[in-house]
Order: C-alpha cells, then sequence, then structure tokens
C-alpha cells in the first residue's frame, strides 16, 4: 500500500514547530480514514485552519466565495483563502502562525485550483518566514504530461504558473518546482510518500477515492477532467448538475444520437461516447432539456484527454456553427474563460488550427519532461 504524507506525521513530528496552521479539504484524510486535523493535531499546537475553495469540509460550491468561519468539528478558527479580497495569506492569518501544514489531493491538472493556493502559500510564507510544510500525496494520473504549457499572458487563478495541462507531478515535487524557479527562500519541508513510483496512476494505490471536490466523484472524472474541462469556457453544458459531470457534455441545440457518431468518428483513442439527454439540475443550461454525449473510458492507458478536449471543441464549432460559441471574458478588460484554461490566446481566433495546436502541444509536452525530472522525488 502506499502510504501519504498525512500517514507520517508522527515520524516527522519535530518538523511541526510552533504554532501550526493546517490547509485542507475533505480530501485530507489518512489512509486509516482519520481526518488530518484530527492526526495533526495529536503531533503538534494546532491553532488555525486555512480553508482553499469547496472549504475545509468541502461544503462550499464551486466558485463559491466565502468568509471566515468556525469549523464546528474541531472547534477550530477557520481563515479563507477564497474571498473577494484575496486569495492569498493575509497579515492576520500568517500572524497567526509558526508552521503552515498543507495537505489537499490534487488531480494532477493546471486548472485545479488548488495548485494555485499552494504557489501562493510558497511565496507569502517565505516573505513572512514562516515554514511550509507539504504532506505530499500522490498524482493520481501518475506520470501523465499533456498539454501545452501555459502563456503568462493568461496566467490565473485556474493557471497560474508555466506548465501542461497534466503535470505529472505530486503537489510535493510542484513546490519543490517553484521554491527552484522563482527563487523563492521559502522554509519548505516534503514529508514523502512511500511505497510509491513514478508510473503508479490511483489503480495502484490500493486506496479508495476520496473527492477532492464534487465536480470529481471518481478517478474516470479525474482522468477526463483535463480534456473535457475546456467546455466550462463554451456555453455548452461540462455536466454540473447531472449525475456524471465531465463525462456528460451537451446543450439544447445538440441531436444527441448524430453528435455521438460523429464524435465515435473522430476516432479519439479510449474513449467512446453514447448519446445521452439531460437536464442539468444547476449551473449552465439548468432545468432545460440538453442533448449530447455520455464519455466512456475504454482504455486509459490509450486515452489522451487534452487532445480529446481540442478535438471536441473543434467538432461543435463545426457541427453548430450559428450556435456554438466561446463565453465572453466576465469583466470588461478580462480575457474569455477558455483562454484562461487553455492557457493562451488561439482559440480567440476565429481561423484557429486544432493540428497546430496539437502539434505545439505535443512538442512542449515533451521539453517539460526534460525541465520536471530535477524536482522529481519517487523514481
Amino acid at each position: 500500500m502506499v502510504l501519504f504524507g498525512a500517514d507520517r506525521i508522527g515520524e516527522f513530528a519535530p518538523v511541526f514547530t510552533g504554532r501550526v496552521a493546517l490547509l485542507t479539504g475533505p480530501s485530507g484524510r489518512t489512509s486509516d480514514n482519520r481526518s488530518t486535523i484530527e492526526a495533526l493535531a495529536e503531533h503538534c499546537d494546532l491553532r488555525l485552519l486555512l480553508a482553499p475553495e469547496h472549504g475545509v469540509r468541502g461544503d462550499k460550491a464551486a466558485g463559491a466565495l466565502f468568509d471566515d468561519e468556525l469549523d464546528e468539528e474541531s472547534g477550530l478558527p477557520v481563515q479563507s483563502l477564497y474571498t473577494k479580497e484575496s486569495k492569498r495569506l493575509s497579515a492576520q492569518a500568517l500572524e497567526k502562525f509558526d508552521t503552515l501544514v498543507y495537505d489537499i489531493a490534487d488531480v494532477g491538472c493546471r486548472y485545479y485550483t488548488f495548485i494555485s493556493t499552494l504557489r501562493y502559500c510558497i511565496h507569502d510564507c517565505a516573505a513572512a518566514g514562516k515554514r511550509l510544510v507539504v504532506l505530499d500525496r500522490p498524482n493520481p494520473l501518475g506520470d501523465r504530461v499533456e498539454g501545452g504549457l501555459l502563456r503568462q499572458e493568461t496566467a490565473s487563478f485556474v493557471g497560474c504558473y508555466p506548465i501542461p495541462v497534466c503535470y505529472g507531478l505530486t503537489c510535493g515535487e510542484l513546490a519543490q518546482m517553484i521554491r527552484r524557479e522563482e527563487q523563492v527562500n521559502c522554509d519548505l519541508h516534503i514529508i514523502p510518500c512511500s511505497g510509491l513510483t513514478r508510473q503508479m496512476t490511483f489503480r495502484d494505490w490500493d486506496h479508495y477515492w476520496v473527492m477532492p471536490s464534487l465536480g470529481i466523484p471518481r478517478y474516470e472524472t479525474a482522468l477526463l477532467y483535463p480534456g473535457t474541462c475546456l467546455i466550462e469556457g463554451t456555453n455548452c453544458s461540462e455536466g454540473r448538475g447531472t449525475a456524471d459531470p465531465f463525462a456528460i457534455i451537451g446543450a439544447p441545440f445538440i441531436r444527441a444520437e448524430g453528435f455521438a457518431r460523429a464524435f465515435n468518428g473522430l476516432g479519439c483513442p479510449g474513449v467512446a461516447a453514447t448519446p445521452v439527454y439531460f437536464t442539468p439540475t444547476t449551473s449552465k443550461h439548468q432545468g432545460v432539456l440538453c442533448g449530447g454525449i455520455h464519455l466512456h473510458i475504454t482504455d486509459e492507458t490509450a486515452l489522451e484527454p487534452v487532445e480529446l478536449g481540442v478535438r471536441l471543441l473543434d467538432l461543435l464549432r463545426q457541427m453548430y456553427p450559428k450556435d456554438f460559441a466561446f463565453l465572453p471574458p466576465v469583466r470588461q478588460d478580462g480575457k474569455p474563460f477558455i483562454s484562461l484554461l487553455a492557457g493562451h490566446r488561439e482559440f480567440e481566433q476565429p481561423d484557429w488550427d486544432r493540428e497546430n495546436i496539437l502539434t505545439r502541444y505535443r512538442e512542449e509536452s515533451k521539453q517539460f519532461r526534460l525541465r520536471k525530472a530535477a524536482y522529481e522525488i519517487y523514481g
């Protein structure tokens, strides 16, 4: 069995010095199903909880801003890192601890906002002279690297660092990369997993899946998410408010049977689609009947989710040129959400070329593999 960093708190107890704060979410649990809050409190002076998107207990909706609160289960105060004002560690929060502990399961995808929070913590702890301890967790996608590098002009909270969409690093390894590449003088400590090798995916851990957020209910969802999350930047539903988010894709203007045939005709490796009709209970097209496809993974080793996502966007614009659209920017001076997700602005051009984009993605992924090797902890 693979053991998480949270399972090894006792072995590394001396590193949790002074007053301690814990940044965690509902996935912050040990292998024997104890909350990291409880496990950490047995070995140090735990004073404060810090909450990323979705909250410490996972009771906040995706994208929902929230204020500080009290965690009723532990009795500890909770400082929100997902407010309207800021997503950074405030001076008030920094005054309350000497050591910050990070323990959140990631999904191995650049869009997922927890790694943006991690990067902010590296910089904020360094500036304030605080220690940062990352309880490492495996990347469920293993060593998968796919997609193009984020361009700085499209940096945002859904993409804050120049890495591919799938980056093939654990959160501890990524923290080391950020500290070294950005030359941040952070007192960073990684509590490593044990029994983990680079090629392992979630299937190999001998653990059950704990949802890092309600939008990622299964491992299969995490496999599709790097591609189908791009649908969030369009006027189509990415399946939020259905029984299978990020596997069900559709819109009111889509005829399910014809769209499923066309998608299967693309020959995307490792995946097949069946036609589906659905009425989302929340998010886009709430309460409106939609047609679309339900994606089924047939071979996860052959699956290329990022390429699948780009091909899906291309198919939608070809089949529904009068109805399909990318969402406009939220702010007047902002960029379209598709550009923030993709990490580049090519989709803003009406004549964007699918194959040119995918060719660039493959080359940048290849180069990133060489770059990330210096930060790998697990062989």
